[in-house]
């Protein structure tokens, strides 16, 4: 696997996407993707006794789902990668310790999954694994009492706020199998803006994006029409916003193939969305259920996804830190035969 410049890896191998699959709480269905999930729940407690074991059983059912569709059984996946929102990951650790699978948490916040999607992808790459389970969930409840204030307070919101994604989806990939191949990643710096209101994480997020996206752009020596699509993770609306500005301030033109995750998971008119999705599951969902869709069909040939985080905790927001953020970009290409 070469590396090039500092930030990007090139996977030779380029692993393939063998098969996702996606599980989507109650507003997320109802959302304009909804139709493209593999399940889509009524009830966010999915017949649980807390929020946190409902994540917890979104992330089982995610994996269930992905090795069922791929007609894999769990003893023939040699690593599992992924996270969520929670303290010690639990969502992910608890929810797939049925599982006879060696794993590894990661955690970047939102931007958890396109690290995991390149973790996975060196995995494959450099033959450590054959076949890698790879994924990240969020609940609204859960994230919103760790980060924010719990839902029971009903504590108003400002505009520039964005909805945390309830949601799950899983990835297998392997060395072959599925026409989706993952043929680079760009590892993201940590940026700090200084932003400090946990309210406006999509001003604090959309430098790191454009720090990435120019880097990726840079170490791969390419242009922006390279890619059918460039898609952020969980800006939302205002952060897309913010983004094309820096974009421009840096020299690109991102057109109109630019888009986010957190804008097209939801339809503004739908109650409480806010400035946009946000969470460990935004990107996660839009990316498996929507873009790969796209790559599939043969609309797109190849698009660059670049999800972001924002890593505050519930320490440093108590502690009036700024909030550090980080995207990593993954780049995903149509593999016909």
């Amino acid at each position: 696997m070469p590396r090039v410049g500092k930030q990007t890896w090139v996977f030779a191998s380029e692993p393939r996407v063998i098969e996702t699959g996606t599980v989507a709480g109650k507003t997320e269905g109802e959302g304009p993707l909804g139709e493209y999930y593999d399940i889509r729940h009524t009830d966010d407690r999915f017949n649980t006794d807390t929020w946190e074991h409902a994540e917890q059983a979104l992330f089982s059912e995610a994996a269930s789902t992905v090795l069922r569709k791929a007609n894999t059984a769990p003893e023939t996946v040699d690593l599992m990668v992924g996270g969520d929102l929670n303290a010690q990951l639990t969502s992910f650790y608890f929810g797939l310790r049925p599982l006879p699978i060696p794993a590894l948490g990661v955690y970047s916040a939102c931007s958890s999954i396109t690290e995991a999607l390149a973790i996975g992808a060196l995995a494959v790459d450099s033959d450590m694994a054959h076949k890698v389970l790879v994924g990240t969930s969020s609940h609204n409840s859960t994230a919103e009492r760790q980060f924010r204030y719990p839902t029971e307070y009903g504590a108003q919101k400002p505009a520039t706020a964005q909805r945390t994604v309830t949601g799950a989806g899983m990835a297998l990939l392997g060395k072959e199998g599925g026409n989706i191949a993952i043929t680079a990643a760009t590892v993201g710096l940590v940026t700090d803006f200084g932003v400090q209101s946990p309210w406006e994480m999509n001003a604090a997020m959309a430098p790191a994006a454009a720090a990435t996206i120019e880097t990726h752009l840079r170490d791969m020596g390419r242009k922006w029409e390279d890619y059918d699509c460039v898609a952020t993770g969980d800006l939302g609306f205002i952060g897309y916003d913010i983004l094309k500005e820096l974009l421009v301030q840096r020299g690109i033109s991102p057109g109109d193939t630019l888009t986010d995750c957190g804008m097209l998971i939801y339809d503004r008119s739908q109650p409480e969305v806010f400035a946009g999705g946000s969470g460990g599951a935004c990107c996660t969902l839009v990316t498996f259920a929507h873009l790969f869709r796209e790559l599939k069909q043969g609309r797109w040939k190849r698009i660059l996804v670049s999800a972001t985080g924002a890593l505050l905790s519930s320490v440093s927001a108590q502690q009036s830190d700024t909030i550090p953020c980080v995207s990593h970009a993954v780049v995903f290409e149509r593999r016909d035969g």
